[in-house]
């Protein structure tokens, strides 16, 4: 009887651990592929990614702490199982633009299922040398610049424990994903650092940007055009742009945006807080719908709630022909703090496709000591508990 016990004990023992043992990822660790401390990474990377990649099983590229040199870089599936890329060390760009290809991204991943980013690594683009080229906050026709990261049709991926750092233009793209997370995610970007957005989406769904902190001279989070189902909670922005949905309307063929929900999160010292922004002058008809933003605490932050559907900077565009985005399905919940500005609310609509169903309960925004007023254009809020009362 005591030794079926034992048997029933060990049987169970054994499948009770079982499913870690079998979890466990094949290791493919950089320094077996000539990696070392203050050396360039990137051919010792690409031989081990290429290792991990063709691997039946699961496995883990590591990258242990300490600091390595890394040119440009592709990293693409598809992989023939889950892949993780983990890195404990500070990896760091080259200074000079010219060593990119224009606009790219420094590191790029694509085509990959089931893939992580992870380690609490820092990625130093080096932009100090590149901002002083970049005039593209001044005029469309400049010389881009590359990105730090760049994650193109990628699914079921989380990216956590990552900082992107003075990246010499646009912190991270994220195109054509689906189910991607990015959780516990830092970006820094010194005053200095002209169009160095933090996150931008285009054509994704089931993005989440989740627990971060972004600091840049941009937008802090922008959706594109075909940007669906996107949730950003418990974030910090500061400084920056705030989170903006656009803008949208310029190109042609672009994507509806729907789906979206901003909550639990903090603007500190922002250029705006939250955002929708759409061209005028031209004849792309996308609908913008389902957005909620909610419980929202804004710090010093000019332009707390803004919707600007004559978006047209440096004068690229004619506003004599209202934009044709139609916004709707809207809802702005529990938002306060400080504005830098009397107008705490500014909702410019389009005449053309004036906004509808767009819903404000409880927004206590204060303005030197005072209730911020809300103006509004073409647009009749439906409005719950305290809210500004619109003026034209």
């Amino acid at each position: 009887m005591e030794t079926n016990l034992r048997i029933v004990y060990i049987s169970a023992l054994f499948l009770l651990l079982a499913p870690s043992i079998i979890a466990q990822p094949v290791v493919f660790d950089i320094t077996k592929y000539g990696g070392a401390p203050n050396g360039d990474l990137t051919s010792s990377l690409e031989r081990a990614w290429k290792a991990a990649c063709e691997s039946t099983s699961a496995s883990k590229v590591f990258v242990p702490k300490n600091t390595y040199n890394l040119r440009q870089i592709e990293l693409n599936g598809p992989c023939k199982a889950p892949i993780e890329l983990h890195i404990e060390g500070n990896i760091v760009a080259p200074k000079d633009p010219n060593q990119f290809d224009a606009d790219a991204q420094w590191v790029r991943f694509g085509y990959v299922d089931s893939f992580t980013l992870s380690g609490g690594a820092t990625f130093d683009g080096q932009g100090s040398t590149a901002w002083k080229q970049n005039n593209c906050h001044k005029t469309w026709n400049c010389k881009k610049l590359s990105m730090n990261f760049g994650f193109n049709f990628m699914n079921n991926s989380i990216i956590r424990d990552i900082t992107s750092k003075h990246s010499k233009h646009v912190h991270v793209n994220v195109l054509g994903c689906r189910n991607i997370t990015f959780n516990k995610f830092s970006i820094e970007a010194p005053a200095e650092s002209p169009n160095t957005d933090g996150i931008h989406i285009g054509r994704s769904t089931q993005v989440k940007i989740l627990h971060s902190d972004i600091g840049t001279v941009d937008d802090c989070i922008s959706l594109g055009d075909g940007s669906r189902q996107v949730t950003v909670e418990d974030v910090t922005c500061g400084p920056g742009h705030g989170i903006s949905v656009g803008s949208l309307g310029k190109y042609e063929y672009e994507e509806p945006v729907e789906g979206l929900i901003v909550k639990n999160c903090t603007f500190k010292n922002t250029d705006n807080g939250v955002r929708i922004k759409t061209w005028p002058g031209t004849l792309v008809d996308i609908p913008v719908s389902r957005l909620r933003f909610e419980n929202l605490v804004m710090i010093n932050v000019t332009n707390p709630v803004i919707i600007d559907q004559e978006y047209c900077p440096w004068n690229q565009c004619s506003k004599q022909t209202p934009s044709k985005v139609k916004i709707s399905r809207v809802s702005f919940n529990n938002i306060r703090g400080t504005s830098t500005t009397k107008e705490g609310m500014i909702l410019v609509c389009s005449s053309g496709v004036p906004c509808e169903e767009v819903k404000f309960s409880n927004i206590n925004l204060i303005f030197q000591g005072t209730p911020a007023i809300a103006t509004c254009k073409n647009i009749k809020p439906q409005v719950f508990g305290n809210v500004p009362i619109c003026t034209p």
